[in-house]
């Protein structure tokens, strides 16, 4: 009798791969010149400093070579790519102002359902800029800030000038550079000191330009003994061309603050995601993380918590589903520089069809943080033959009064499990779907599936048949 296989589906991509006719009212030329940068900032009324930076970051751009570790890149041409595309809309804080075909799609993606619901702000950026954003009424009493990046370097360029790119500089890598130059888009967050903001924000990011980048800066700044819960999305239609993806994420948590990070990523199969996402914990600060890797051809995206004052916590929560033709390459990074700190990594991926899940995740303890503890833990689950897992942790303990552990299981379905739940009485086919079920349940769980019916879409996995 042959054995069975075991067949589970991919993630459902209709509703992300709808798309809309590529009508911008500007796009910027194909390539990186400083003429296309000198545009982008005339287009977006840079100030003269922000100019001087772009300038500055194509500069080190071009000095940089792409990273001799990693997925293969060669597929990206930067000669190919538009970096800037201005959609036929201005941003608003009225829904019923968002162009027809933007709004049905963020309409589809069910964002305005959710923010009448389960959120406190929403921001919605469509390619290269920020069309919709909303807050409620009690925070902004209360100081809160949430407004989209190019709003922020206006009414609040002070704080933005402090803070921009001052977690990543443009020299920490070609695509850290290549953001400072192009950057467009995204969220500015404040919260005071001592501030709850109870309900999440969101931000939610689509691409639709074929052959385009986006480039959206996500800077949030949670002072003293606050407290944020920061949702982020996105999405794109499927092309037959490259588009690229390099968003940078600064977060400054102060002492005693928490911040709760939460992405879901579900790039199109045609996507480079080129994401680089930093974290500043001061003492007794707390900086959470739950991350969903789904889409794209090719991630590399390892989000990094510094923990730089005493006490100061991390904890990493991810999931990552590689199918055919994907290389998600991602993980975690956390630098301990402070006495006392401690952090949590937790990891589950699943790869199918000859997709390639690679974790790979970085933990430097210095001689200044004695008494450290972080614990590293991955699991990957390998559905059939022909696909990958790989395990890639690094451990640089500088001191010698750290309590450090990693764990990493790669594998596939046990038979003993398989026999053990059908001498229960439990059907075969639906023994092999629970175990599968179970593996990514304690990090699904953390998702905030509550806050959005295109989350629930995404981690929705059905499974049918059997393994063999």
């Amino acid at each position: 009798m042959a054995k069975k296989k075991t067949f589970v589906e991919d993630i459902e991509r209709t509703l992300y791969d709808i798309k809309n006719y590529d009508v911008p009212v500007y796009k910027a030329q194909q390539g990186l010149t400083e003429d296309i940068i000198r545009d982008i900032a005339k287009q977006k009324h840079d100030p003269d400093w922000m100019l001087a930076f772009r300038l500055k970051s194509l500069e080190t751009y071009n000095k940089m070579a792409l990273p001799s570790w990693g997925p293969d890149l060669s597929e990206l041409n930067m000669a190919e790519i538009v970096t800037y595309v201005r959609p036929d809309a201005k941003m608003t804080g009225n829904w019923q102002e968002v162009p027809e075909d933007i709004k049905d799609t963020f309409d589809r993606l069910g964002i305005p359902e959710a923010e009448k619901t389960s959120l406190a702000g929403v921001g919605a950026q469509y390619d290269s800029e920020v069309v919709y954003h909303s807050i409620q009424d009690s925070l902004v009493k209360q100081g809160v800030v949430y407004t989209d990046m190019e709003t922020a370097l206006v009414e609040y360029e002070d704080l933005v000038k402090q803070y921009f790119m001052k977690l990543v500089p443009p020299k920490d890598h070609k695509f850290a550079a290549l953001h400072g130059a192009v950057w467009s888009g995204g969220s500015f967050v404040y919260v005071p000191e001592g501030v709850n903001v109870e309900i999440p924000l969101q931000s939610y990011f689509r691409l639709n330009a074929p052959g385009a980048g986006q480039f959206e800066h996500t800077l949030i700044i949670v002072e003293k003994g606050a407290n944020l819960h920061f949702i982020e999305g996105c999405s794109a239609p499927k092309y037959n061309v490259t588009n690229l993806h390099a968003g940078c994420v600064e977060l400054f948590v102060k002492e005693g603050a928490r911040l709760r990070y939460s992405t879901i990523e579900n790039w199109s199969r045609n996507m480079m995601n080129l994401n680089t996402k930093r974290a500043l914990v001061e003492k007794d600060g707390l900086i959470e993380w739950v991350s969903g890797s789904f889409g794209s051809h090719v991630s590399m995206l390892y989000p990094c918590s510094i923990l730089r004052g005493e006490r100061a916590r991390c904890e990493f929560t991810g999931v990552t589903f590689a199918s055919k033709g994907q290389t998600l390459d991602t993980g975690a990074t956390v630098i301990h520089t402070a006495p006392h700190t401690s952090a949590t990594i937790n990891t589950r991926s699943i790869s199918k069809a000859g997709g390639k899940a690679i974790y790979r995740s970085a933990v430097k303890v210095t001689k200044s943080a004695p008494f450290t503890k972080c614990s590293v833990n991955c699991e990957s689950l390998m559905l059939d033959s022909i696909s990958r897992a790989d395990t890639l942790p690094v451990m640089d303990i500088e001191g010698d009064e750290a309590d450090i552990g990693h764990e990493a299981k790669i594998g596939r379905i046990s038979d003993e499990a398989v026999y053990y739940l059908t001498s229960r009485g439990i059907d075969e086919e639906e023994a092999r779907a629970m175990i599968v079920r179970g593996f990514v349940e304690p990090i699904a769980k953390e998702l905030p599936l509550e806050y959005a019916v295109e989350m629930n879409n995404l981690v929705n996995i059905e499974l049918e048949g059997t393994m063999g």
